[in-house]
């Protein structure tokens, strides 16, 4: 189904080939879920429904109407505590940690492409979001101490993008933030495709009174979503 996307079976050949139209149309949805892209959407935001998480809902929704299999993750809903440096990642590319990162790993692995979103917080990545990043060093363990391969050879290269929303207008406002997201990506083998970033935005919904940055965040779920 890859190389020919949109192409239907001829029922009446399968059908003289002694496969039911019940089959076939099992098969072709398989093969159709099988090549949508996996979109994982990972809020770092403590807010529910704040500013930032408001434009990952419209990266969200661009995606799912390209086409692609979205899963939105809110990392304040979960159990992350943070990496305790003991290394023990460096021998088998395991976190020991039991925890609901333990969860997040195989999406990390499986996913086609991944949006991150923060607000900021002290001109950086909120603590939620810290504590998960600092959580994926199993990948760079794998990746630069033990030489293994973590990402199906077709999903590579894997594309990303990190949406942001600060208070401030401050030039260098996102500097630090951009320099993580880009660390994580390079280890993730995703390539940092697109950002959105907002400054003098602080009151809770404001986001909502910019709509260009709410069309930029739909279109920029869209793209990604799209092979």
């Amino acid at each position: 189904m890859r190389g020919d996307q949109g192409q239907v079976p001829d029922v009446l050949t399968e059908r003289a080939r002694g496969r039911s139209p019940l089959k076939i149309a099992e098969e072709t949805t398989k093969e159709a879920q099988e090549w949508k892209l996996k979109v994982l959407v990972v809020s770092c935001s403590p807010r529910k429904d704040g500013n930032t998480e408001i434009l990952l809902r419209e990266c969200e929704k661009g995606a799912r109407d390209s086409g692609a299999d979205v899963e939105f993750v809110r990392l304040s809903e979960l159990e992350i505590r943070p990496c305790a440096e003991c290394l023990a990642c460096h021998r088998d590319g395991r976190c020991v940690v039991d925890d609901d990162m333990q969860a997040l790993y195989p999406k990390l692995t499986d996913m086609d492409a991944v949006v991150l979103g923060s607000p900021m917080f002290f001109m950086g990545i909120t603590a939620w979001g810290k504590a998960f990043i600092d959580r994926c060093q199993p990948f760079w363990a794998m990746k630069y101490l033990l030489g293994r391969k973590f990402v199906p050879r077709e999903k590579v290269p894997r594309r990303g993008a990190f949406v942001s929303v600060g208070g401030t207008k401050f030039g260098n406002l996102f500097d630090g933030a951009v320099n993580v997201v880009r660390a994580l990506f390079a280890v993730l083998e995703v390539r940092y495709e697109d950002e959105l970033l907002i400054g003098g935005v602080d009151r809770k919904g404001e986001i909502l009174e910019h709509p260009e940055a709410l069309k930029r965040s739909y279109e920029l779920g869209y793209k990604l979503g799209r092979r």
